[in-house]
């Protein structure tokens, strides 16, 4: 890559990380506010709806004003947006409502980077299922980090510190964007979306794709939401193996959230094994296998425990974060260039957007039923995902340079 390419990715990278770190922090202290609160463990889920929502809905607007005035001034409105709703955040933290408020602005601002940091990938990195491959790793490095850290500081300090690192955090990046040099993205090699003109062609294959990872959203949120709690209640055994090893008082979300936080490392290579795929294989049909993979993980994922749950656990995030560059190369096969970051602000409104009724889910779910019939909505789920890609493979069967 040359010195531009390498500017878009760093300045990518750092956002894609904060914005899943920003994500990944309240599902870290549910269990510990549900006591500190004195609440139950839905209600407190139900406290993060509009950060998921608007972290979703804001992504097409966001995308349209970045068409108009470029990347740079709105990764330093992110940044800014979200480090002082951290800190908002760590003061309200026994405010349910006041919390609840700034949770919601840190996902306002924490939408501006989807359609901002893939545009600029696509527009501006002629590699761009590898470039958004190594994108993605850093987004499963937010993923697995922020569980684990914030287990420690939350074991240390209380879930107050937690906010008021991830407002820290979100600052840095305010000062990162300003020492860069120019990063615009230039049009890349990618400008026109279908090689034989077909302009309906290509858009009835979009819309079809949009359908897809509106399902992948619900799907995605939904798991990396539940994945610590479910942990921390249903992998007892392990937790007194480690307790018993280690000889000191570790508490058992900070044993759940490393976990957590060793399952996104691995998903981490699921992106990078997605990108090299990606750039090798038919896009549409590396994308079903990864999805199909899912389902079996996750009807066993509801009925597995300690060892074999944390097995399930890897594979089903391998693949379920692993077909993320695949997907997000697909969207820049079936969009014109000039739209690209409006189109990634669509794909992001459905993903994340419609994505946060899963919080609303599992509330529904878990005070229903229990917790572990989750894994088996969320298996049902990606099984109609699969058929709308089936669909997606069916219309495009035809046009050869969506294949890769």
């Amino acid at each position: 890559m040359d010195s531009r390419e390498s500017r878009i990715l760093v300045a990518t990278c750092y956002g894609h990380f904060m914005s899943h770190f920003n994500m990944l922090v309240f599902p870290a202290v549910v269990l510990p506010l549900a006591n500190r609160l004195n609440m139950s463990m839905g209600y407190i889920l139900d406290l993060s709806f509009w950060m998921y929502c608007l972290f979703g809905i804001t992504a097409l607007p966001w995308g349209m004003i970045a068409d108009r005035w470029g990347s740079k001034p709105l990764f330093l409105i992110y940044y800014l947006g979200a480090g002082l709703s951290g800190l908002a955040a760590a003061a309200w933290i026994d405010h349910p409502a006041k919390f609840s408020l700034a949770l919601a602005m840190i996902g306002l601002f924490s939408g501006i980077y989807h359609p901002i940091g893939l545009g600029m990938i696509s527009k501006g990195i002629k590699r761009i299922s590898l470039g958004l491959a190594y994108n993605g790793m850093f987004g499963s490095l937010g993923l697995a980090t922020a569980p684990l850290l914030t287990g420690v500081v939350n074991w240390l300090w209380g879930p107050s510190a937690a906010y008021l690192f991830l407002g820290v955090l979100n600052l840095l990046g305010v000062g990162l964007i300003a020492v860069l040099p120019s990063m615009e993205e230039v049009h890349g090699p990618a400008d026109k979306p279908s090689g034989d003109g077909n302009e309906n062609g290509f858009l009835v294959a979009f819309f079809i794709l949009l359908g897809a990872m509106m399902l992948g959203g619900v799907v995605y949120r939904g798991a990396t939401v539940i994945l610590p709690a479910y942990f921390e209640l249903r992998n007892q055994a392990i937790f007194h193996w480690i307790h018993s090893a280690a000889g000191v008082g570790l508490s058992k979300n900070l044993v759940a959230t490393a976990l957590v936080s060793f399952i996104f490392i691995v998903g981490m290579l699921g992106q990078y094994t997605g990108g090299r795929i990606a750039e090798r294989h038919d896009l549409r049909f590396c994308y079903l296998i990864f999805h199909a993979i899912t389902i079996p993980a996750a009807l066993l994922m509801a009925i597995a425990a300690n060892i074999p749950l944390v097995i399930l656990a890897l594979i089903y995030f391998f693949f379920l974060i692993g077909m993320q560059p695949i997907e997000n190369t697909l969207v820049a096969k079936f969009t014109p260039t000039k739209f690209r970051h409006s189109a990634y602000g669509l794909k992001f409104i459905l993903t994340f957007g419609v994505g946060a009724l899963s919080v609303k889910m599992i509330k529904a779910i878990e005070t229903a039923v229990n917790i572990e019939a989750v894994f088996y909505a969320l298996g049902l789920t990606s099984v109609v995902l699969v058929g709308v890609i089936v669909l997606l493979i069916f219309r495009t069967r035809q046009d050869e340079q969506y294949a890769m």
